[in-house]
């Protein structure tokens, strides 16, 4: 087996410049509670000596720091407020006040919503974050706008503006969109050239088909994403787009709004054909993801895990264009003997 010959910030960089590279770079993507637990079985003290010893390629997370007005406890900056919510093995933090639900019309909001401004932020500490972790990538900025839109107006009620009011979602996503804008430019300001991606996405996809029909997705979300991705490019960041499921349909709007990264490749789920994804796309887009976690970590054998990632290298990685992760956070139902099988699986079919 040879030893790593590049930096894994170099590596990233190297498959999304399509450009040689020692190995297909890895990433990891978990619960609190399942990496917990896979620290514990790999006997390390903290989550980097982890990525070390499973030559984890992680990206480094950078953020400014919240200096605003004082919040209520349980509450964040947008007004949103929150209660942990246990399960048999961990928690949630839910969304249980939705401080727009009770607005009917534009005018209401901008009468009694104060929107959030980035003057609310420190961006100064953020060079201090990628302090000593030079040698690896940096993931800052972006922008998720229907997500936080769910969560101003509560989810059923969100869904239904789409159909109801939809000059009231246009109106609230260009104000989360013009938050997020100021926000990754501020984060840009602070470290020139350092980003190398934003999370610029939304979750487009159910299990069996898309969650918002094609119109839906071109007219509200599209062009805000692209306004984000060019910010990105401007800077000379790459867009990394995570969205969730079934989504093969509007692989092509997205890739046509400049996307870089696609993210998280759930193949189980209708026309995701992993096979068939790389043939149409892999010129065009570079592939995260692709490890099942809803049936293969969570249940399969380490041999199963074994098989579907030298499967995803040979496939999603045929001719560069793949970075390695799992399809979501790992859940901690997952053993970690099959995490470990993943990544000790990854680095050796993964050598170049």
């Amino acid at each position: 087996m040879l030893d790593d010959l590049m930096t894994p910030k170099e590596r990233w960089l190297a498959v999304l410049r399509r450009e040689e590279v020692d190995r297909v770079p890895m990433d990891y993507w978990g619960t609190d509670e399942a990496t917990q637990k896979l620290m514990s079985h790999l006997g390390c003290s903290h989550e980097w000596e982890m990525y070390a010893v499973l030559h984890i390629d992680r990206p480094v997370m950078i953020s400014p720091q919240y200096v605003g007005p004082p919040l209520k406890p349980g509450f964040d900056f947008s007004g949103c407020g929150y209660q942990e919510v246990e399960y048999a093995t961990g928690s949630y933090s839910e969304c249980v006040v939705h401080p727009l639900a009770s607005f009917n019309s534009i005018p209401e909001i901008e009468a009694k919503y104060h929107w959030p401004t980035a003057d609310w932020f420190d961006y100064s500490m953020i060079p201090e974050q990628i302090h000593g972790k030079e040698d690896y990538p940096v993931r800052g900025g972006g922008s998720e706008p229907f997500y936080v839109y769910t969560y101003l107006r509560g989810q059923e009620q969100a869904y239904m503006d789409l159909a109801l009011n939809p000059d009231l979602v246009h109106y609230c996503l260009d104000k989360i969109f013009d938050f997020c804008y100021e926000d990754t430019r501020r984060i840009y300001e602070q470290i020139p050239d350092a980003v190398t991606f934003s999370y610029i996405s939304e979750d487009f996809g159910g299990q069996e088909n898309l969650l918002f029909s094609p119109q839906v997705i071109r007219e509200h979300f599209l062009p805000g994403m692209k306004r984000m991705v060019d910010l990105a490019h401007e800077a000379g960041v790459y867009a990394f787009c995570h969205s969730d499921g079934a989504i093969r349909e509007i692989i092509p709007d997205m890739i046509e709004a400049g996307i870089d990264i696609l993210n998280p490749i759930q193949w189980r789920c209708k026309g995701m054909d992993r096979k068939m994804l790389k043939k149409d796309f892999g010129d065009k887009v570079i592939f995260h993801g692709g490890v099942d976690n809803q049936h293969t970590l969570a249940f399969g054998s380490v041999e199963d895990v074994q098989e579907e990632i030298a499967y995803n290298i040979q496939v999603l990685g045929e001719g560069g264009g793949y970075i390695l992760a799992p399809c979501h956070n790992i859940q901690v139902i997952s053993p970690p003997e099959n995490i470990v099988a993943m990544y000790e699986a990854g680095y050796e079919y993964g050598q170049r």
